[in-house]
């Protein structure tokens, strides 16, 4: 990480729960920047609203193949993790296509009554505890892990090592290439798991797939669809539901209202997403051919990193900084990406944000900070902003 340059790693740091001041100046001096790397290539930083959406939304003109990566930086092409997000069509629209009918709300919605179980589960282990509680621990983790676990059909027991694969992929700290081998324990993981289901499918994604596809999807295939979707699901939710509350401390008139109407939290589900933006990059493009975006003249091969986070506080699309505010009209966000790639679990993911905020904030009406702000402990820099623990006093 030493050896990138610090424009490059701009996009995933912040302080607080604002991207750094630094990410604002450079987009109001461009959109777009090029940045030298010491790996034989150019890279782009992408910040502006519309010259993301051009870039994410140009299947066309930019690849997402992990092969583009393979001999840069120690990467090689054995840590291929396959799945949707380092596949380019025709294999991305295979898999998607695959995959879309388990994401439909029409079979989504039996998960409903699950979420609401888990969630009040959670809160009731939460009410009997008797002095503060991590929210993050008791709250923001196990929701998406148990919610992952039941849409996959894997067991429950297996959740806390989940938790930690999907986590340290996204922990920059432990060097370039260690996302990467979590990925390569968590596939072992999910080849297994592929195994018994050829033997006996489930109800679960991956047993609907086996009944549904047979032979026509390969192990490896199965388990890195597995993969993709707990790594997309777990993580990115659990940070959205600790940072959200969050908000939702400070705004304790948003909360109030999540209380005493079931209406506002699809409202303040939608301008949480915008205003946090947890996934704060994209997964890189690499330019097709020579390509021109927003006056910028971007060469074949070259690395084009998106801020997600960036171009969801652009003024040109917010009309203002940016800033939390509970009755904006916060549709047109980027928080779930854009385009071909667009996150296929973001509506499951909003099940469970508008299912959980409400129902924390009516079960704990005086909920608060047990530590000051300050001493939250923000990660440093990650691709998925969150906060490590979040103390709360219940009573």
């Amino acid at each position: 990480m030493a050896l990138l340059p610090d424009t490059l790693l701009m996009p995933l740091k912040r302080v607080g729960l604002d991207p750094v001041p630094q990410l604002g100046e450079l987009r109001e001096e461009s959109p777009l920047h090029r940045v030298p790397l010491p790996f034989g290539m150019d890279a782009w930083v992408v910040t502006g609203h519309e010259e993301v959406k051009a870039v994410l939304g140009s299947a066309d003109g930019f690849s997402n193949d992990f092969t583009n990566l393979a001999g840069n930086a120690g990467v090689v092409e054995e840590q291929n993790p396959g799945g949707l997000g380092f596949s380019d069509p025709p294999v991305h629209t295979r898999l998607r296509r695959i995959l879309t009918p388990e994401f439909t709300m029409r079979r989504l919605r039996r998960l409903t009554p699950r979420i609401d179980d888990i969630v009040e589960q959670q809160l009731s282990a939460m009410e009997r505890s008797t002095g503060p509680v991590d929210l993050v621990k008791s709250f923001a983790l196990p929701i998406p892990s148990l919610t992952i676990c039941e849409l996959l059909g894997v067991p429950y027991e297996d959740r806390h090592d989940f938790q930690q694969l999907a986590m340290e992929r996204f922990d920059l700290f432990a060097g370039a290439t260690a996302p990467l081998g979590a990925m390569s324990a968590s596939l072992s993981y999910f080849r297994d798991v592929v195994k018994k289901e050829r033997e006996s499918p489930g109800d679960g994604l991956l047993g609907m797939i086996v009944k549904e596809h047979g032979d026509s999807v390969g192990d490896d295939e199965l388990a890195g669809l597995a993969d993709g979707v707990l790594t997309g699901g777990f993580e990115t939710t659990a940070s959205m539901l600790a940072l959200g509350s969050l908000v939702l401390l400070q705004h304790p008139e948003t909360a109030q209202r999540l209380r005493d109407d079931d209406a506002a939290a699809a409202p303040f589900v939608e301008e949480a997403l915008r205003y946090l933006t947890v996934v704060q990059m994209a997964f890189p493009r690499f330019a097709r051919e020579d390509i021109e975006i927003a006056g910028a003249r971007i060469p074949k091969g070259d690395m084009v990193i998106c801020s997600l986070s960036g171009a969801d506080r652009d003024a040109g699309f917010t009309g203002d900084s940016g800033g939390f505010d509970p009755h904006r009209k916060a549709s047109g966000h980027l928080a779930f990406g854009y385009g071909i790639h667009r996150c296929i679990g973001a509506e499951l993911a909003r099940m469970e944000l508008r299912a959980a905020y409400p129902a924390l904030v009516r079960r704990f009406p005086d909920l608060r900070l047990a530590v000051a702000p300050e001493e939250l402990d923000f990660r440093k820099l990650s691709i998925v902003y969150g906060v490590d623990s979040l103390p709360v006093k219940l009573r």
